[in-house]
């Protein structure tokens, strides 16, 4: 089946997001190993890949790269493979110079990634089976740039010199992990009416959509992402429409005690980065509770709690999707909760935490066992067979 055709087909649509984070990408994919366990036994296909069974799957930064090896078909194994095999090459230190710029190297990066994707496979390869959102910040416009391959987008135009399409996935990925003062940005040109433009972008993870989510959602329905399409987007609904959510830990870090003159330069512009991307990513989170049937996920604050269950602008029978959402908080309390009792939170909590790839797998295993259900997929059952 031709990605178009599995676009327009009639029936549910089954979407996946996956946060930022780093190397505690490690610990989302535990997580979507039990679910691609789950679905595989429901379909009786021993090939069943996550791609036979989700339609449009979205990642940001770290999320971009493991989104973008399940479109491509590839099984979550080979994916926690490639960050273990692959994660102290892609995590090289840059020289003292450039260090002033930025912490690791970005040539063993990319060098993996082609490895992974071809140097050659682009955003509209055949290659992907599913429709894919990557999410990158373009620092020469200032803007967003959530990006698919979505054949029907305006920018997606086979006939358009600048047609996204034409980009190459490996350098896309490159361009959405490119986490600042941590890698170099990666530059790429395009091709245009008015010639050639180079556009230089760092990593998604420093837009709002770290959590892509809630984006996913919307460009998958409103109209305009849909402009050369037959029918403009696909219908949701409750029984319409599944969306999974999936975390990379969060790690809340509370000051008691904080002085205000303790509030200098140097701690504004070490904290107030994360403290705004925690926010956007529990935005995003926020609002697919509110507008979707939340059947799982952690309390989103004491106010509040999980929402599951809840209405809100919209009865529970007339929201827009079914909702779950999978993370873990990575503070002493939460680590305990999900019985890691033996990892030390700081050591899990660091975007570069290569030699934590066992601890975070011990992570991402208990958020798996402790809060997937396959009573979360049953209003959208696996076919048999692969889809």
């Amino acid at each position: 089946m031709s990605l178009e055709e599995r676009l327009t087909r009639k029936g549910p649509k089954k979407l996946l997001a996956i946060d930022g984070g780093g190397m505690r990408g490690v610990l989302s994919l535990e997580v979507l190993r039990k679910i691609e366990d789950i679905l595989k036994e429901k379909s009786g296909h021993d090939g069943f890949r996550l791609a036979h069974y989700f339609d449009y799957i979205a990642g940001t930064s770290t999320g971009g790269i493991i989104a973008a090896g399940l479109s491509i078909g590839m099984s979550v194994q080979q994916i926690i493979n490639f960050y273990v095999e692959a994660g102290a090459q892609m995590f090289v230190k840059a020289n003292l110079l450039r260090r002033l710029r930025y912490k690791f190297e970005d040539e063993p990066l990319a060098a993996e990634l082609k490895k992974v994707f071809g140097s050659d496979t682009t955003l509209g390869s055949d290659e992907l089976q599913t429709l894919l959102l990557l999410v990158m910040r373009n620092a020469t416009t200032d803007s967003a740039w959530p990006i698919s391959n979505n054949p029907y987008a305006i920018y997606n135009d086979p006939m358009r010199p600048d047609s996204n399409l034409n980009f190459l996935l490996w350098q896309l990925v490159r361009a959405s992990t490119a986490a600042p003062t941590y890698f170099p940005p990666e530059v790429i040109l395009v091709s245009g009416k008015e010639g050639v433009k180079e556009f230089v972008f760092v990593d998604g993870g420093v837009t709002m959509y770290n959590n892509p989510a809630f984006q996913m959602f919307l460009m998958a329905t409103v109209d305009r992402y849909w402009a050369r399409a037959p029918e403009k987007g696909w219908p949701a609904g409750i029984e319409n429409m599944l969306i999974v959510s999936v975390g990379t830990g969060t790690s809340p870090d509370a000051r008691e005690g904080l002085e205000p003159d303790e509030m200098n330069l140097l701690f504004n512009a070490t904290k107030i980065p994360s403290a705004l991307m925690f926010a956007a990513s529990t935005e995003q989170d926020f609002l697919c509770r509110v507008f979707g049937d939340c059947l799982a996920g952690d309390p989103l604050d004491r106010e509040i709690n999980t929402l599951i269950g809840s209405s809100g602008p919209l009865p529970r029978e007339h929201k827009l999707f079914t909702y779950v959402r999978y993370n873990a908080e990575l503070t002493r309390e939460g680590l305990d909760a999900l019985g890691c009792h033996q990892i030390v939170p700081e050591v899990v909590q660091k975007l570069d935490a290569v030699d934590s790839i066992a601890d975070l797998q011990k992570v991402g295993k208990a958020v798996a066992a402790n809060k997937v259900e396959v009573a979360h997929f049953e209003r959208f059952p696996a076919r048999s067979g692969a889809e």
